[in-house]
């Protein structure tokens, strides 16, 4: 491995990572570990991407990515690591499967579901693996990259904050939702154009409700079969969550789509009369928030796409079945290949 770093390190100056969520962050990482210098252009005010949590006072809830599996081998290590680091645990919630099936059916079928899957989340928030990783890293947040230009020193970035940097850069990775990578790749790039407009990206309405008391309902987390909820859980369920009981409503893709361009207030009445269907008491507050970009279908199963010629590459959950351990490996399986394409060369 010093082998490998001091030959990358004589012929690299700079990669660019463009977005702070789990597959930017391991593709930086693994470049990183490798001894490439490397920057990470965030648009937002902080890393995660999709592993978010919103905050207010004497309240959080989780409002994008609810918990991540782990079976890879590599991403079991990743994991274990967070577990040392504090940032992730086990979450062990009640389950049920609301699908207008028996109430015996739904307890089988919740009981059978739990035995399959180990649920992880991020402590005390989900945000905290992304933020563990970021701390590692030169990440500039608040940096809306929105042109990229091939020069004959490398490849310079535009950005609508700070104009054009100075610096340039050997290779630009993009780690974003694919009809972001689509605006910025244009005809820079057509082959890695055509992959990401070959993914069909769908929205998402959340809501986060806050509750003076405990809510009675006899889970603390559901999949949701019928109506325009998809799943709902209790926030304040899950490990290190401390303030207001808070609970959180995911709208099923296909309602969210139809309703995308709705105000919060009219998805907040649709959406807050399925959860009382279920049983949920009126929220003492709620907050709505609209994912643009939250999931692929179908899902794809390249993932990752790295174009060595313009030294351009795409990483993403949306490249690698759509959830955490996907992004992560994504963009980990990214960094590899751009490592030994430079060694190559």
């Amino acid at each position: 491995m010093t082998g490998k770093k001091t030959v990358l390190k004589n012929t690299l100056r700079c990669i660019a990572v463009v977005g702070a969520g789990i597959a930017g962050l391991s593709c930086a990482t693994e470049l990183q570990q490798a001894g490439v210098k490397v920057r990470i252009f965030e648009k937002s005010g902080g890393a995660a991407g999709r592993m978010s949590t919103r905050r207010g006072e004497d309240w959080q809830c989780d409002h994008g990515a609810q918990y991540f599996t782990a079976r890879d081998p590599e991403f079991l290590a990743e994991l274990k690591r967070w577990q040392q680091a504090g940032v992730a645990e086990l979450w062990t919630p009640r389950i049920s499967v609301v699908s207008g099936a028996s109430p015996r059916d739904n307890a089988e079928r919740s009981a059978a579901d739990m035995k399959r899957i180990d649920r992880f989340v991020g402590i005390p928030r989900m945000t905290a693996p992304g933020h563990w990783l970021a701390d590692r890293l030169p990440v500039k947040t608040e940096t809306t990259i929105k042109q990229l230009q091939r020069r004959s020193d490398g490849w310079h970035l535009d950005s609508a904050e700070h104009e054009w940097f100075d610096e340039c850069f050997d290779a630009v990775l993009l780690a974003l939702p694919a009809p972001q990578a689509v605006t910025l790749l244009g005809p820079l790039a057509p082959d890695l154009s055509e992959v990401a407009r070959g993914s069909t990206m769908r929205g998402s309405w959340a809501m986060m409700l806050r509750f003076a008391a405990q809510v009675a309902l006899p889970f603390d987390a559901a999949f949701v079969n019928k109506g325009p909820l998809r799943w709902i859980a209790r926030d304040s369920s899950k490990p290190g969550r401390h303030g207001l009981e808070t609970w959180l409503l995911h709208a099923s893709a296909e309602w969210s789509e139809a309703h995308i361009e709705e105000n919060a207030t009219r998805v907040a009445q649709e959406l807050l009369h399925a959860f009382r269907q279920l049983g949920g008491p009126e929220p003492a507050a709620w907050t709505a928030h609209r994912w643009r970009y939250a999931d692929t279908e179908p899902a794809l199963s390249k993932v990752f796409a790295w174009d060595a010629d313009h030294e351009l590459g795409l990483c993403g959950d949306w490249l690698n079945g759509g959830k955490v351990e996907g992004a992560w490996l994504s963009g980990r399986a990214l960094a590899k290949q751009v490592i030994e394409s430079y060694l190559q060369s």
